[in-house]
């Protein structure tokens, strides 16, 4: 079907689509402004949720035409042309959806001076049998593949017993991002299929129920907010993300709240799904949905009319690859199934996996191994493109059955929801990156980054990686240097489970050397800024390089380690570590441990003028900072130390600028 101009969006207020058995002609109209719309961008709180206008906010994302209601006045003309039923309504479009078999009521709707076109949306007279795009007769419920017996060693050790769903959260390290605390709080997520067949009641999601995780539920192609039903296919693919009941099955973003939409029409192929996915994504934009998650997928149809080739699998064409990318473009996160065809004479992705701004994911086994059936990439000429973008568990992948029991299966649209919770978790932890960021890097991540296939796409995306890649984008260091003692700052995202290593290079070496190392601090992930000072000593004049590793692991496992950042100072001349060792064998400190004071003496018989007295925490932590004269003969000075709390201290004392001396003392 031809579709001119940049596709616009939808929202709530859309009505019923009758069943694909109704013998009335279905179309699409399209108007030609809003000219004189009642509502106003400068109070988008009239036609946004408060949540979408702030996720437009933090992305600089403008609230623009596109998000101003259809003309109640068009709208109304429409209906009162004849026996016109207005079915739904799309903003992004700029259109209504109708059923009527008025002749004359549809050559007066097309009469009218604010009627662009209108389009049919008719049905097949004889629908075919049950079966949804990209739900294979692999992925039909009957069709459940018997669960593994072994167990995943070492599932234990991490905060969640996964159960059977071990494999397809660790093949992407994602137990690290649940280890870290991200688990989806905070975060929308939206599931596009052809209904849940008894999520109300599976126990797998009482503890969804309980903690007010389901925000929503429409039907689209009804027309009604109940999705309890119709078909088990959404059941199957939600259950991958929000199942929980920790030793028996755990999904990949249990703590996330959750909009369930049916946009598909299980018993037939009709390219009014295509407008019903579109509508479901405005619905999903007005709400301040971050992540769709969308197990469907379309190519051809009951009325070959409608067919698409795959010359139009470029990104540019289909009603539904284009509001996909609209979506995108408002800042949600489109995450959709490559489609299963990767065996069958058309081998190809479908719409909206072509999207440029879609994550679109193929399927591997449990070993990593391409599932046969996953479609191919590119994207059709001119401008092809890698798809799928990466790879996920899809063959034999663990799910949640309508019965309330753990079995197994295959497809794509398995394969999806299980990358698009744990995109969720990663993006949780990084909300200043908008959702191009959050493609980008799991792309980088991807173990077949450099090297990526028309079927794997850029492969299997490495959760641990993905975070120390957003680390190094978030994370910054100064560095400062005074009477030889250089002073580092920096800050980065972090959790106590974490530390950094501090790097030093002088002048005269080739290597870095590791000279201190900073645990972090505090129960969550969250920004955090530190402090170092580092006294050089042996060195020549010229630069002096500091760099820091930030070390991500969360078990003793593995070691993951991230250069951060890096700052330089510069030495104006040099400095001598043997005077220090020797003047520091002229300065004495008593008591040690001290508790109120302690007696700095210094035995040179030597008039020094305006020596600088340092304290230092035993973390290199500047404390205090004073200057003072020595006269001839032995001389003692008194610290007070009532403001410093009990711990190791270490006072350097610098003549001229240089270090002359140092000693560390405890106090009690």
């Amino acid at each position: 079907m031809e579709v001119k101009h940049k596709i616009i969006f939808l929202l709530l207020c859309l009505l019923s689509f009758e069943t694909a058995k109704s013998q009335y002609t279905k179309r699409v109209v399209f108007f030609t402004d809003k000219n004189s719309t009642a509502f106003s961008l400068s109070n988008p709180s009239a036609f946004l949720a408060q949540r979408a206008i702030n996720r437009k906010a933090r992305y600089n994302i403008a609230i623009d035409s596109l998000d101003l209601p259809v003309v109640q006045r068009y709208i109304d003309s429409v209906r009162l042309a004849g026996a016109v039923t207005i079915l739904g309504r799309s903003k992004w479009l700029n259109a209504v959806v109708i059923q009527t078999n008025d002749a004359a009521a549809l050559t007066k709707i097309n009469s009218f001076p604010f009627v662009r076109r209108s389009d049919s949306v008719a049905l097949r007279s004889n629908p075919s049998s049950n079966t949804i795009p990209f739900k294979s007769k692999l992925e039909a419920e009957s069709g459940f593949l018997p669960l593994p017996t072994s167990r995943v060693a070492g599932v234990n050790a991490d905060t969640f017993n996964y159960g059977p769903a071990s494999n397809q959260i660790k093949i992407h390290k994602g137990e690290f991002l649940h280890n870290i605390g991200a688990r989806g709080q905070g975060m929308l997520m939206a599931f596009f299929d052809a209904g849940f067949t008894g999520y109300v009641t599976n126990r797998f999601f009482d503890s969804a129920r309980a903690r007010n995780q389901f925000v929503s539920s429409w039907d689209f192609v009804s027309g009604n907010s109940n999705v309890n039903e119709d078909n088990a296919h959404g059941l199957n693919c939600f259950s991958i993300v929000a199942a929980y009941i920790p030793g028996t099955y755990v999904g990949s973003c249990t703590e996330a709240n959750y909009i369930l939409l049916r946009t598909e029409d299980a018993p037939t192929e009709q390219i009014i799904e295509e407008y019903n996915w579109v509508m479901g994504a405005e619905y999903a934009d007005s709400a301040g949905v971050d992540v769709i998650s969308s197990s469907l997928g379309y190519t051809t149809y009951d009325n070959p009319a409608y067919n698409h080739t795959y010359a139009s699998m470029n990104g540019n064409t289909t009603v539904i690859t284009r509001g996909a990318d609209v979506a995108a473009k408002k800042g949600i996160l489109v995450v959709n199934s490559a489609g299963n065809d990767g065996s069958s004479s058309w081998r190809y992705i479908g719409a909206p996996a072509d999207g440029d701004s879609v994550l679109s994911i193929g399927a591997v086994n449990s070993s990593g191994l391409i599932a046969s059936f996953s479609s191919f990439g590119p994207t059709a000429p001119p401008n092809s493109r890698i798809k799928p973008d990466v790879v996920s568990v899809g063959a034999g992948t663990s799910l949640i059955t309508t019965g309330g029991n753990v079995s197994s299966s295959n497809g794509t649209s398995f394969s999806c929801p299980n990358m698009a919770g744990l995109a969720t978790c990663l993006w949780q932890l990084f909300p200043e990156f908008n959702n191009w960021k959050i493609i980008t890097t799991l792309r980088a991540s991807a173990d077949r980054f450099t090297t990526p296939h028309e079927q794997y796409g850029y492969g299997l995306p490495n959760m641990k990686k993905a975070v120390g890649f957003l680390l190094q984008d978030v994370s910054s260091m100064t560095a400062s240097l005074n009477n030889f003692t250089a002073t580092l700052n920096w800050s980065s995202k972090d959790i106590r489970t974490m530390r950094y290593a501090l790097e030093r290079r002088l002048p005269n070496e080739q290597n870095y050397t590791t000279i201190h190392t900073v645990q972090s601090a505090g129960n969550t992930f969250s920004l955090r800024n530190y402090s170092y000072n580092d006294v050089i000593t042996n060195s020549p004049a010229g630069n002096v390089t500091y760099r820091i590793r930030q070390i991500i692991d969360t078990t003793t496992a593995g070691f993951d380690a991230y250069f951060i950042d890096s700052a330089t100072v510069v030495l104006s001349a040099a400095t001598s570590v043997s005077d220090v060792l020797n003047n520091t064998k002229q300065v004495q400190l008593f008591p040690n441990p001290a508790s109120s004071a302690v007696q700095l003496k210094l035995t040179e018989q030597a008039a020094f003028e305006k020596l600088v007295l340092n304290i230092f925490s035993a973390n290199g932590q500047l404390i205090s900072s004073e200057q003072f004269n020595k006269p001839p003969g032995e001389f003692i000075k008194t610290i007070q130390l009532n403001k410093l709390q009990s711990g190791s201290y270490i006072i350097m004392l610098f003549k001229d600028g240089k270090p002359y001396a140092s000693r560390e003392f405890v106090k009690q």
